[in-house]
């Protein structure tokens, strides 16, 4: 396979937050958006692997790109109004955002789900996405507008059998990203979202490689693969770049064309969790009440 050559540049002057940044996607934003030449802030709530993500950022910038770190927990406003202030440092502004804070939560059947397991995976995507609005919008204002990236995932438009809160939680952080272009576009500030399919990261790497979901997911997607998160991190530099000023209110697939059939079936580890009558609402499921 030939890599396709990739221009680097382009960014030179920019200050861009990016959440969740120790690890993953984004990291690979992280470490492409340093390499033409953003001043890129990350943050997350382990300092530990900020610490280690942050030189290996640093070694890839280019063009004047540098890193920062600050570690926050998404889902306080007090927390995000400090990364908020931080990433005003380097530049004195702040011109873009991906908002990659988010996460899943243990599968299962809607009528077996704890509340405060829904309440938190619903909180640490779709709470962390308004909060990184509320208090980014000002600065975005004042730089003279603005490219704000949310992190989606194809469930939030297709189905995820027995995956809970994380399909409502993606579809809300689509819609903010919605009314968001809506209300901002007057400010000249931009809202959309990109929309992963399976991407090989560590939280992936917990899908067995010779399992049925693995291979199901792979079977379904057109391209025959997974992907990594260097190609989720060039749609988002190009979302954050000036070469999408005219791109606002989409949600953007990059998933191999995975969408144009059907989600995972996370059945394989749900019956046995739960076992099979449970799980259509049948019976109690052994062991719970």
């Amino acid at each position: 396979m030939i890599e396709p050559r990739i221009p680097s540049g382009g960014l030179e002057g920019y200050s861009v937050i990016v959440s969740g940044g120790g690890t993953g996607i984004g990291f690979g934003a992280a470490a492409r958006l340093a390499a033409d030449g953003a001043a890129v802030t990350i943050c997350g709530r382990t300092e530990d692997k900020l610490k280690d993500a942050a030189p290996r950022i640093a070694a890839q910038a280019g063009h004047g790109g540098s890193v920062q770190y600050v570690a926050a927990d998404m889902t306080s406003e007090d927390d995000v109004q400090r990364v908020v202030e931080k990433s005003l440092v380097p530049t004195g502004s702040l011109n873009g955002v991906f908002a990659n804070a988010g996460g899943g939560g243990m599968p299962g059947p809607l009528h077996l789900q704890n509340t405060a397991e829904f309440m938190r995976v619903l909180n640490v995507n779709v709470l962390s996405t308004f909060l990184s609005i509320k208090y980014s919008v000002p600065h975005l204002v004042a730089a003279g507008g603005g490219s704000f990236v949310g992190m989606s995932s194809i469930a939030g438009h297709t189905t995820h059998r027995y995956f809970g809160a994380y399909t409502a939680a993606k579809a809300g952080i689509e819609q903010l990203m919605r009314n968001a272009a809506d209300e901002y576009g007057p400010v000249h500030i931009r809202f959309n979202a990109v929309r992963p399919g399976f991407i090989a990261t560590e939280i992936m790497d917990n899908i067995p490689r010779d399992s049925d979901l693995y291979r199901g997911w792979v079977a379904n997607t057109p391209m025959g693969d997974v992907g990594q998160p260097a190609d989720v991190a060039g749609l988002v530099r190009y979302l954050i770049g000036p070469e999408s000023r005219w791109v606002t209110g989409v949600m953007i697939n990059i998933d191999g064309g995975n969408a144009l059939r059907s989600g995972p079936d996370f059945a394989p580890f749900v019956v046995p969790m739960y076992g099979a009558e449970a799980v259509l609402a049948k019976a109690r499921p052994p062991g719970r009440n």
